[in-house]
């Protein structure tokens, strides 16, 4: 009997566990477990247990306390799974397909595994088998997957927000179309009514004018007849005013005849053009709506290839230092030359086709629209805008008091910045802003080298060559601060289409993607070369 009794204990693990009584548990309660059922793989309180012996088809089963698992003799078997399958609730998941490398309860293996070879209850797979489960491996695992699950779940969120953002933005452009087509119609009501009031002006001054050409004949009529009547003895007077008379009785009857003729002619009308709201009535919307494409920011740029281009003209002294550089929206590329050049370079060969001679050394160089760049010059503390319809030339400039180091346009306003500030400009020259010190009164800056800022003006990125890449809000608030040995002195920074950040190291040799909030995505170039330096940065994802 001590030996079938060893061997039921066997069936354990050699090790005892504080288990809860399953029963309970399914009702919400945390009670021990004090027998263990080996054919139900389930633990019993007191209670339970006699629940359990009386159902009839547990009448047979072998019941044990859980004070009896003592140490084995190194062959028992490890402790069956409490965990219930998913499918089947009332079925502990106690088996293993090592076919298919999956578990299951015994139904599960039953329908789905029927026609596997190698299926086992787990507690004797796991004893005859040197099988270990490395449940740290796979908490590592599970976390890394958990933290990608979270990262995908932020830019789910994200991509609402920028949804949200891009239906405002689409709703506020439907609004300003709409002003506009009804400031439109406010112009075309206005000239309408207009043209109606000088016609008829025009026609009631005629009408003043034909009554006051009455009255005067009344006026003669009236006072031709009045001297006839006073006037009967005298024939010469009888005489002279029956003449006066006809020729008074003459002219009203021919003014009369003519203001007949033209009180049937003179009229107005006007023809309500009916094609207008016969349009408007076939529009259905005020523009078309569709799915693009979303680019985003948070995907790593890919290198997946280079390519050298010789960009040096023959009026050039000096070697070609680019200072910056940017991509036109038509794919021509803008380069800011230390021969103290502005060159544009063609979208297929990459080669100058045309420039322009600068006062100056250039630094910065930024788009302003399709046709204009503009571009700082630090010694002469200007900004230059150039003109690029067909050949280039200066067309404006903004004079400072400091020395013009990085440039940036957006809403319609030009950021501009020293070494230790950023000036925020409208494109006429006056200034609206400053951004140096912090809400403490430190400064905020070192050493500007470039600066770049958000479509919507929400944020600035400053390259400050001692302190990294710097995120300020429109207010000046610092929202992220990158510096790290991986960007060693930030000498450009770049916004691109889709809204992430491209920032060059010019000690470290490399340029880093970032995101909009200054969250670093990755590394996209590192050049090892001592040959090459990188210099600037700029991106047509087109």
């Amino acid at each position: 009997m001590a030996t079938d009794r060893q061997s039921d204990t066997d069936i354990l693990s050699d090790e005892i566990f504080d288990v809860l009584c399953s029963m309970c548990r399914n009702e919400g309660r945390n009670t021990e477990g004090d027998k263990y059922c080996l054919d139900c793989h389930d633990y019993f309180c007191v209670s339970c247990v006699k629940v359990h012996s009386k159902v009839p088809l547990c009448a047979g089963h072998k019941v044990l306390d859980t004070s009896q698992v003592k140490s084995g003799t190194g062959n028992a078997l490890p402790r069956a799974p409490a965990e219930r399958c998913d499918r089947h609730s009332h079925k502990h998941i106690d088996m293993y397909c090592q076919n298919h490398d999956s578990i299951g309860c015994s139904t599960c293996m039953a329908v789905d595994h029927r026609l596997c070879k190698d299926t086992f209850y787990i507690p004797e797979f796991i004893q005859n088998n040197t099988y270990q489960v490395e449940s740290r491996d796979i908490q590592t695992k599970l976390k890394e997957i958990a933290k990608t699950l979270k990262k995908q779940a932020d830019k789910f969120k994200q991509d609402k927000q920028r949804l949200l953002r891009r239906k405002a933005e689409l709703l506020a452009d439907i609004r300003k179309f709409r002003q506009e087509i009804n400031d439109h119609l406010d112009k075309l009501e206005k000239s309408s009514i207009d043209e109606i009031e000088s016609k008829v002006k025009c026609l009631e001054d005629k009408i003043e004018d034909s009554l006051k050409q009455l009255q005067a004949n009344k006026s003669r009529i009236r006072s031709a007849n009045d001297k006839l009547a006073s006037t009967n003895t005298n024939h010469s007077e009888v005489f002279v005013y029956v003449k006066m008379g006809e020729d008074a009785a003459n002219v009203a009857t021919n003014y009369m005849e003519h203001a007949k003729i033209k009180s049937t002619v003179e009229d107005i009308e006007f023809q309500l053009d009916r094609t207008i709201l016969t349009q408007l009535e076939q529009k259905k919307t005020i523009g078309t709506i569709s799915e693009k494409p979303t680019k985003t920011a948070d995907n790593l740029f890919q290198i997946k290839g280079n390519q050298s281009y010789n960009v040096k003209v023959k009026s050039d002294k000096d070697s070609c230092n680019i200072r910056s550089a940017c991509c036109m929206e038509d794919g021509t590329i803008i380069l800011a030359d230390d021969n103290k050049k502005l060159k544009r370079l063609d979208s297929y060969n990459y080669t100058v086709t045309d420039y322009c001679d600068l006062p100056g050394y250039p630094h910065q160089v930024r788009m302003i629209n399709n046709t204009q760049v503009a571009l700082t010059i630090p010694l002469k503390q200007e900004v230059h805008f150039i003109s690029l319809e067909k050949n280039m030339k200066t067309t404006n400039k903004i004079n400072t008091d400091f020395q013009c180091l990085g440039l940036a346009y957006a809403n319609n306003n030009l950021y501009i910045s020293d070494e230790t500030s950023v000036y925020m400009y409208t494109l006429s020259g006056g200034k609206l802003n400053q951004f140096s010190k912090d809400q403490s009164g430190h400064k905020l800056f070192s050493s500007i080298f470039s600066i770049a800022v958000s479509k919507d003006a929400t944020r600035i990125y400053v390259a400050d060559y001692n302190n990294g890449l710097i995120v300020l809000d429109n207010n000046g608030q610092v929202i992220t601060l990158f510096n790290d040995k991986q960007l060693k002195k930030p000498n450009c920074c770049y916004l691109t289409e889709a809204g992430s950040v491209l920032v060059s190291g010019v000690a470290s040799n490399n340029v880093l993607q970032f995101t909009r909030d200054g969250e670093l995505t990755g590394e996209v170039i590192k050049v090892d070369s001592l040959k090459e330096e990188i210099r600037s940065v700029s991106c047509n994802q087109k």
